[in-house]
């Protein structure tokens, strides 16, 4: 009990202590303010600057700056089907790549092959390349009423006259060639040849080649009567006709009425039908023959 007097005691102490030293003379000197010099008075306090007008005065007339455009980043490639990833897209297409297949079928034009049995297939490979180029042969356009008619080729010349003229040539052509010139002389054209109505001037090709080519030089003597005008063919190798001055006017087979005029030149295969319609008083020809001697026919 004495020593819970005692603390009771020193806390009163305690606080009583700082109130006598504040009622003390000296404390009151400490505290008392002191005097204000002129030194000591406060400057009049400066408006204050409104910060948000003078950042917008700031900003005014300047533009804002553009920001960097971002890059978007690219999006990544899709890998490639691989072949059993795709495996189901060609087996849903393949039903439409077989109507398709099957339409284009029945579109082109069907050939009808036909069928050779085993036993006559030795037989067939025989007659194959005729067979081929029968059917390789081109069919002939049907010609229209206006369309020009294809030339027909000229009658053949018989086998047997054939060989005796290849049999002629030969012989003649193994024989030795001499030599020959010939000049122009008036007195050279004589009436001696196939035609009446014609003069000839041998050049004499015939006997230097030994019968193996002639060449004559024909003047077609005025007028043109109706005994000129016969069809007729020539049994020649080799018939090549030059007009040297005038002009003339034949009639081919398959070919039609044709005019002749000076430096015109044409050559008559074996055995053409023609026909001499008309001529120049001055028609002169060159006709050059193979071989040199050979038959006319009239038809």
């Amino acid at each position: 009990m004495a020593r819970s007097g005692s603390r009771r005691k020193m806390a009163t102490e305690d606080v009583a202590a700082p109130v006598v030293a504040a009622d003390a003379p000296s404390a009151r000197k400490r505290t008392a303010p002191k005097a204000k010099t002129p030194a000591m008075k406060k400057a009049p306090a400066k408006a204050p600057v409104k910060k948000k007008a003078a950042a917008k005065k700031a900003a005014v007339g300047k533009t804002p700056a553009k920001k960097a455009p971002v890059k978007k980043r690219a999006a990544p490639k899709k890998a490639a089907p691989t072949r059993k990833a795709a495996a189901p897209a060609r087996k849903a297409a393949a039903p439409a790549r077989k109507v398709a297949a099957a339409k284009r079928k029945a579109a082109a034009p069907k050939t009808a092959a036909r069928k050779t049995p085993p036993g006559k297939k030795a037989s067939a490979q025989k007659a194959a390349p005729a067979a081929v180029a029968k059917k390789a042969a081109p069919r002939r356009a049907s010609l229209s009423r206006g369309a020009a008619k294809t030339p027909r080729r000229a009658p053949r010349m018989p086998a047997a006259r054939k060989a005796a003229a290849a049999s002629r040539i030969s012989s003649a052509a193994s024989a030795p060639q001499s030599f020959v010139v010939s000049h122009l002389n008036q007195a050279d054209f004589k009436a001696d040849g196939l035609r009446t109505y014609a003069l000839y001037r041998d050049l004499g090709i015939a006997a230097a080649t030994s019968g193996l080519c002639q060449a004559h030089v024909i003047r077609f003597v005025p007028p043109c009567t109706d005994e000129v005008r016969k069809r007729h063919t020539h049994a020649a190798e080799l018939q090549l006709v030059y007009v040297l001055q005038g002009w003339m006017k034949n009639e081919f087979e398959g070919h039609g009425e044709q005019m002749m005029s000076a430096g015109s030149c044409w050559l008559q295969p074996t055995g053409i039908r023609h026909t001499v319609l008309d001529y120049s008083p001055d028609c002169e020809v060159l006709e050059i023959i193979v071989p040199a001697d050979f038959k006319t026919e009239e038809v």
